[in-house]
């Protein structure tokens, strides 16, 4: 497991600067198990792809999005590639009423983003003097901008049904996501019928059993590209019959191809 970016006792404490941004560079994949803190938490990377797992899902975060968590939501987060560029923003609990009560995903502006580049060159152990709290409060009104732009159905999240019975079944496609099994077949497995099982899904995760999987399978295609597997090896694996048609669903569902998707943002 990786060392966390704010030591603990910082991210469980109200003391010091109301904002705390930090980033990080380094080999290898960064992997953290699940945990919490009173802090509130923006995070995302400047290039790649991250994994965040909360209470209400798992969410793939590319390099223009970020997660908020709320103070005390447990989460887990891993990267995928050969290197991890990223970035958080602790706030402190106090000042987080304004900011989102749930674990979500929004997309990062401009403007959020170099702000958070300036925090993150603060000493985090200083007050803030008159113009860096100027900012900082810039920084969370950005937050609450960006989270009210952003339509979930544009981020790449995935909920999880909360039935055990269909949560089997989440829990088997995310293992496999390219297994072809039908509607029929995934009731069958989860001793349900087609239609209690198809209502589940709707009413707990907000897609059908087929909608799901789809994004299942655009998650995990996504991981294995920013690790660098080809296109072609990805598609097919997938399930899709071919490249063409993995490209098309690609660009349908995230508005680029693969390799335009997965370029690094700048900052």
């Amino acid at each position: 497991m990786s060392d966390p970016l704010l030591a603990p006792a910082r991210a469980d404490s109200d003391a010091g600067p109301f904002v705390i941004a930090v980033t990080l560079v380094a080999r290898g994949v960064r992997d953290t198990a699940p945990h919490q803190h009173a802090r509130g938490q923006l995070l995302g990377a400047h290039r790649g792809l991250l994994s965040v797992g909360t209470g209400q899902g798992r969410w793939l975060v590319p390099a223009t999005d970020a997660v908020w968590l709320p103070p005390h939501a447990p989460h887990s987060l891993r990267s995928h590639g050969e290197a991890f560029s990223g970035w958080s923003v602790y706030v402190a609990r106090a000042d987080c009423a304004a900011l989102p009560a749930q674990p979500c995903a929004l997309r990062v502006s401009a403007l959020l983003r170099e702000a958070i580049a300036r925090a993150a060159s603060w000493p985090a152990s200083q007050p803030l003097d008159p113009a860096r709290d100027r900012l900082a409060r810039v920084l969370l009104d950005e937050i609450v901008d960006c989270h009210a732009h952003s339509r979930a159905g544009e981020r790449i999240g995935l909920p999880m049904p909360s039935d055990p019975r269909a949560l089997r079944v989440a829990q088997a496609l995310i293992d496999d996501p390219a297994d072809p099994r039908g509607l029929a077949e995934w009731a069958a497995y989860a001793h349900l019928s087609q239609r209690s099982l198809s209502r589940h899904f709707s009413a707990e995760t907000g897609y059908s059993l087929l909608q799901w999987r789809q994004r299942a399978r655009l998650m995990r295609a996504l991981e294995r590209l920013a690790a660098g597997e080809p296109v072609t090896t990805v598609a097919l694996e997938m399930g899709y019959d071919s490249v063409s048609a993995f490209i098309a669903m690609f660009r349908r569902h995230l508005g680029a191809a693969p390799t335009q998707y997965l370029k690094p943002s700048r900052g």
